[in-house]
Formats: C-alpha cells, structure tokens, sequence
C-alpha cells in the first residue's frame, strides 16, 4: 500500500474489508441501531410532545395543550353515541367497588354483635360451668360514648343473663341495658368499656327511600359475621304481626336483602352507609325462622322518636 495513504483512508479500507468478511452481523446491527433510534424517537414523541393524545380517537383527545397546561376548547363529543362509548371505555378501565362494598365499608366498624350469658345458678339443672350462650344479636354504635342501638327482644333476657358486647376491632364488653320500648322493639345498650377507636354510624331518615332502592343489611345471623347481605326496599309503611301474636309493629321498612336469627338489631343502611333502619323481624308463612325474603326494620325516626335520640 502506497506510503502516502491517510489514516482514515486506512480505516475506511478496514471498515470495507470487514463488511465484505460479516455482512449479516453488519446487517444485524444496523437493524438493532435504527431500531433503538426508532423507539427513542418514539418515547420523546409520546411522553414529552403530543403522542398520547394523537394515538386516541378524536372524540377521546383532551383539549389541553401538553406543554403549557391550557386548555384550547371544551372537549366535544361529535354524538351521543361517541358520548357513550367514551363513558364505556373509561369505565371499563376502572375497577369500581359495588355499592354493597361501599356501604359496608361504611358500617362495618360500627356493627357489633351481642350475646347473652345465663349463669347456671339460674337453671334448674346444676353444672359445674358458671355459663352458657343463651343467645345473639345484632347492634350499631350510635353515639361516641359507644352507646347502641338494637332489638329488645334480643336483650329481653338480660334480667337473668351477662350481656356481652363484641366490637369491630375484637374487644369485648359487658353491656348495661339503659332504655327499653317494648312496643317498638327497641333498646338502648351502653358498654362498661368501649374501643379507643369506637366509630359511630351515620343516621339518615328513610323519608328519601323508594321502592326498589338497594339497601345493605349488616349483622351475625346465627351468630356467623360480621355477615353483609345486600337486596332492595321491597316496600314503605309495613306493618309486621308475630306469628304468636305478641308482637305487632308499624310503619317499618320492608327489604329483601337476607336477614336471619342473629341479624336482629343490626343495621340497614343505604347506599351511602347511612343508617335508615334497625332489622327487626322476618316473616316465614311456614312458621319457620329462616328467611324467605322478606324482612322488615324499624326507621329511624321511629327509633330516634322512641328512644329520645337526637335528631338526625
């Protein structure tokens, strides 16, 4: 090779020898580079220009300028039907509790569940135990002392019986019967000691409830719970009759959501978690004590009426 030639008329000789000895690794590498250009470009296009809105519909670009935050013009939907399908797809993306989800989430931590222990000196038969479960029900935290709310037919033995409170977060209490009205089912129920973190329920009145609107109701059916059954206000203005004719109750909301033996006393809320009623009975044509579908609650403004509560 001539003694004048350049150093870079030696490499470019290099570089062709080289081609020429690996064409397809040369070739595979000038894919991979324009490749890695291609994607660059891309990512500054679609995070820092305007690819994300270029890449929707029309009917779904935002009308926002990307680099000063100003919007240009309303966002317009050219028909209901671009509307529509617009609201679909957003939804679709987002995983949206049920409304029976965010109701209970609302009244869970107020819920309780109340149990009866009858000691045994007050049974005929002797035992060695001092006591036994006599029976459960349902309640909900009303007030910030921790006052409750619930049946009294569910306390209707603690005369002869150790009420025992069960909260949220799994402490327990015994509980002193404050006020009773039989005619209404209703009782208020005040523990010795309440949670740090005791949670009231939000009380709301029924007079915005219809036909058809779904309810949540929360308690311990046989004892098994917190249990949440959701269903719908079947009717207004009910009025419910024991099937031994001791009980008779009026004005109560009738709801299909499942109620059983324990679920007495607990609460029915709306949709918002607020408490519109106290489950109180269930009605079975074959006298049996499992529900069928239809369960009846006492208002609020029956219970707030009663019971000398505040207004809500």
């Amino acid at each position: 090779m001539p003694a004048s030639t350049s150093p870079l008329q030696l490499r470019a000789v290099k570089r062709r020898r080289w081609l020429r000895k690996y064409p397809l690794l040369a070739a595979t590498i000038a894919s991979l580079g324009l490749t890695m250009l291609s994607w660059l470009g891309f990512a500054l296009w679609y995070h820092w220009g305007e690819g994300q809105q270029q890449l929707l519909p029309l009917y779904l670009r935002s009308t926002m300028n990307p680099k000063t935050g100003v919007r240009k013009e309303p966002l317009h939907f050219p028909n209901q039907e671009s509307f529509e399908r617009a609201m679909t797809q957003g939804l679709d993306r987002l995983d949206l509790p049920s409304v029976a989800e965010r109701a209970a989430r609302q009244i869970l931590p107020s819920v309780v569940h109340i149990r009866l222990e009858l000691d045994k000196a007050a049974l005929p038969k002797p035992s060695s135990e001092q006591s036994e479960p006599r029976g459960s029900g349902s309640g909900v935290v009303i007030k910030e002392d921790g006052t409750i709310l619930t049946n009294f037919h569910v306390v209707a033995a603690s005369a002869q019986a150790k009420i025992i409170i069960s909260f949220a977060d799994g402490s327990e209490s015994e509980g002193l019967v404050m006020q009773v009205m039989p005619e209404k089912d209703l009782a208020i129920v005040r523990p010795r000691k309440i949670p740090d973190d005791v949670q009231p329920a939000t009380i709301a009145g029924s007079g915005d409830l219809k036909p058809g609107d779904q309810v949540v109701a929360v308690g311990f059916p046989f004892g098994i719970g917190p249990s949440v059954s959701a269903g719908v206000v079947s009717g207004l203005d009910r009025e419910f009759r024991s099937p031994d004719g001791s009980r008779s109750l009026r004005g109560l909301i009738q709801f299909d959501a499942a109620a059983n033996p324990g679920s007495s006393g607990g609460p029915l809320v709306n949709q918002r978690g607020e408490v519109v009623g106290i489950v109180t009975a269930i009605l079975n044509p074959e006298k049996s004590r499992t529900f069928i579908g239809i369960g009846f609650a006492t208002t609020m403004e029956s219970a707030g009426a009663a019971m000398g509560l505040p207004r809500f």
